[in-house]
């Protein structure tokens, strides 16, 4: 097995996810299969009790595993699946080494951070890099590791002493360092600065690791006096330094590693030159040359909870990214607050109310995405009643869903105080209850969570034919509460469908309005599987219903 460790200095948020799938991507396009484990330096076990304000959104793996955002971007960028165990946290170690201390695996022995700690995160590294994740049965040829954080956290430092005994342990030829660092440009006098790299290097290689190649973040790509500059402070050759300088989109970082000849610097390292072929990204170019060349727009409002940080939503950006680009539409997207919409919004703050409704109203579609907690519920009802009554394109995900169920059997059936007992325990009309697959005492990992099995119960549907006229799913879930089964029978009698539901038949899987162009609500998340060249069925559909003004 070949190693590929990602670092990262002077400040965090520099892109090493990003980079680090880049990587795999001109790899792959070598011939090569590649693995990917991302660390993270906290004590949380997992992302899942972590807010998306702070941290993000919470990816979903087929195996129920809460991880980092950055495991959807590799299984994106690499179309691999990968599993909880792929996402190495502080607090999985040192829970595995309590537990084995507990156990009494140690033998009497004072139990420290060097060498039981460090031990175990190089133990587990070596064994998920054997771990099949491209429905291949051998192990892949390379593992892209990326180590979360900025070099000098304390957090850090037993990853960094663990890496740095790998690095020495698996021997020259097996091991290839990336480090990612800021070159920033001073506008007063417009010169790229060298120093913050320069003493990010000298902090790593202090620490025991020396980087093989340096990839510079900067606005644009570095000068030569520049990258003569740092080889000579950084002991790192010219042709091993590579810019990776703003682009349109992410998906030409892969050919600027490319056109650098970053794949070539990362084959001589790990010895792979005489069976690795020249990158073949044909299909990785033209699209990110098509998503440049988008005009004909299309507005969807994205209604919800955390709009102030896009991230919290990026796997559903992302899904209508790779929808949009399919049917050669430019993507905006209009976000609007949730609680903007609401009548409290027009009594204390007008101008934001006017604004949300205007951006809904403006908009060619609306997406309720999933979320916790009451903020918002009510405004997000509103937008699927907007949705729903002015035969707007709508989707709705997880609580989405709920929420348009909700809005339908207050409109429709005209039950007033129709809600989820996760927002009004004590209501008389509860359409979405608590299933007792979770827990609520425990909020860590006791959700239905991961891969589940979805049966088409109407085949002549638009759900249906968006998968290909299939009679079974598998998509990736994460919630509590569920439309209650009881109120189904009403429900649909007054026309709104439940077209898909679990192996049971008491868990509501996919809702359609038969009457509507497009008014779909899933309880599971298609996003996590939507991929650059596959993208999500039920994401297409809002625009192959826009592009065609029809039903389909």
């Amino acid at each position: 097995m070949k190693y590929v460790l990602v670092t990262g200095g002077v400040v965090s948020g520099l892109g090493k996810g990003v980079t680090a799938s880049s990587i795999g991507v001109v790899l792959k396009a070598c011939g090569l299969r590649i693995t990917s484990i991302k660390i993270d330096p906290y004590l949380n076990t997992d992302a899942g009790t972590m807010s998306p304000f702070e941290h993000g959104e919470v990816f979903v793996l087929d195996d129920g595993g809460e991880v980092d955002l950055d495991l959807g971007n590799y299984e994106r960028f690499l179309d691999i699946k990968l599993t909880r165990d792929n996402n190495i946290t502080t607090g999985k170690i040192y829970q595995s080494v309590i537990d084995k201390e507990r156990r009494g695996d140690y033998l009497g022995k004072t139990v420290q951070v060097v060498p039981h700690i460090t031990d175990a995160i190089q133990e587990w590294i070596e064994r998920v890099a054997l771990i099949p994740v491209d429905g291949k049965e051998d192990p892949a040829d390379v593992c892209v590791i990326e180590l979360g954080g900025t070099i000098g956290d304390i957090e850090s430092m037993p990853f960094i002493e663990a890496l740095g005994q790998f690095s020495y342990r698996v021997g020259p030829g097996n091991f290839c360092l990336v480090h990612v660092s800021l070159v920033p440009v001073l506008n007063v006098v417009g010169e790229q600065k060298t120093k913050p790299t320069q003493h990010s290097v000298r902090g790593l290689r202090g620490l025991g690791l020396t980087p093989n190649i340096l990839a510079c973040r900067s606005t644009k790509a570095l000068d030569e006096n520049v990258k003569g500059k740092l080889s000579q402070f950084c002991h790192v050759p010219a042709t091993n330094i590579i810019t990776l300088y703003d682009v349109s989109n992410i998906w030409h970082i892969p050919l600027l590693l490319r056109d650098q000849k970053a794949h070539e610097a990362i084959l001589k390292a790990l010895n792979l030159q005489c069976v690795a072929r020249k990158p073949a990204l044909e299909e990785w170019t033209a699209r990110a040359e098509l998503c440049d060349m988008l005009h004909e727009p299309v507005r969807i409002a994205m209604v919800g909870k955390y709009t102030g940080l896009s991230d919290s939503y990026l796997s559903v950006l992302k899904a209508l990214l790779h929808a949009s680009i399919a049917c050669h539409r430019k993507l905006v997207v209009e976000w609007v607050a949730a609680t903007d919409l609401e009548d409290a919004a027009a009594r204390e703050t007008p101008d934001a109310y006017k604004a949300a409704w205007d951006l809904l109203k403006g908009a060619d579609g609306v997406l309720v995405p999933g979320g916790f907690g009451d903020r918002g519920v009510q405004g997000k009802i509103l937008a699927a009643k907007y949705a729903r009554e002015n035969k707007v394109p709508f989707l709705g995900i997880c609580l989405g869903m709920q929420i348009a169920v909700i809005e339908f059997a207050r409109s429709v059936l005209g039950l007033q105080d129709a809600n989820s007992t996760e927002f009004d325990p004590e209501t008389t009309n509860p359409c979405v209850i608590f299933m007792p697959e979770g827990s609520k005492t425990h909020m860590g990992g006791t959700m239905r969570l991961g891969s589940r099995r979805t049966y088409f119960h109407v085949i002549d549907c638009k759900s249906a034919k968006l998968y290909g006229n299939v009679s079974i799913i598998d998509e990736r879930h994460r919630h509590r509460y569920e439309v209650n089964p009881d109120m189904v029978e009403q429900l649909e009698n007054a026309g709104l469908l439940f077209v898909g539901k679990d192996e049971t038949g008491q868990r509501m899987e996919i809702v359609e309005l038969p009457s509507h162009p497009y008014f779909v609500g899933v309880q599971f998340h298609p996003e996590f599987k939507s991929r650059p060249g596959k993208p999500s069925a039920l994401f297409l559909g809002i625009f192959l219903s826009l592009i065609s003004k029809c039903n389909f």
